[in-house]
């Protein structure tokens, strides 16, 4: 599967609308998140930090307006949004548009159209998120940020750059030689490639409380390291 490094939180309260919307993105190569209302939407939105969010309005704690407000005012984010309901009234899709959606489209819809609409929103929008995430961890290029699941992870401008390279080639395998250069670009001849092998178990170190006993860079013996995606 061709993992994008993009999670897109759906939040409908119809689980079957959830399930289909999800097979479709996930073939698509998203990581998808699902919410039954918008107290787990703001939940998993908070700990997961989504770069893309799909909602319907009607919800049944609070309505789909109301998230989108909190998204753009509360939370002060600009990722795309797109609204999938079932009111189809102009001045409910003006509504929603105004308040802050990408995009409006109403039930029935086509799902094939729905993934061709988010790709055209994230083509529209690209620089209003350039996170990426995988299994849990989300790396802001331009905010030089890492969490995982919410939770701050502490790094070193060293390590930052490390992991931000293995996580634009996931699941590929990346030569000491290849790290090095990227890492130290002007003086890679004054650096070891022993230096790799302490800024990775570093790295490794400071995700290990987090990740329990599951695998985050894998030692390719000979050749270098690959970051596992998923």
């Amino acid at each position: 599967m061709n993992n994008r490094g993009k999670s897109i939180l759906i939040v409908d309260i119809d689980q079957k609308i959830r399930s289909l919307i999800k097979e479709e993105l996930e073939s698509a190569g998203f990581q998808v998140l699902e919410a039954r209302n918008g107290a787990e939407a703001k939940g998993i939105f908070i700990t997961y930090d989504p770069c893309f969010v799909i909602m319907e309005i009607i919800l049944d704690d609070t309505n789909g307006y109301e998230l989108c407000s909190w998204i753009r005012t509360k939370q002060k984010s600009e990722i795309p949004i797109v609204i999938v309901s079932k009111l189809t009234n102009d001045e409910d899709k003006i509504k929603g548009l105004k308040i802050g959606a990408d995009d409006y489209i109403t039930k029935p819809f086509n799902l094939k159209e729905l993934s061709v609409r988010v790709e055209t929103v994230l083509r529209r929008t690209a620089h209003r998120c350039n996170k990426i995430t995988y299994r849990g961890i989300t790396l802001k290029p331009l905010k030089g940020e890492v969490k995982y699941e919410g939770i701050q992870i502490p790094l070193t401008l060293h390590e930052f750059k490390l992991l931000y390279f293995l996580m634009r080639h996931p699941n590929q395998i990346l030569s000491r030689l290849q790290i090095l250069d990227e890492l130290y670009p002007n003086d890679n001849k004054l650096v070891s490639e022993r230096t790799i092998d302490v800024h990775i178990l570093k790295l490794r170190e400071k995700f290990k409380h987090h990740m329990k006993d599951r695998e985050l860079i894998e030692t390719v013996r000979g050749i270098g390291y690959r970051f596992i995606a998923f």
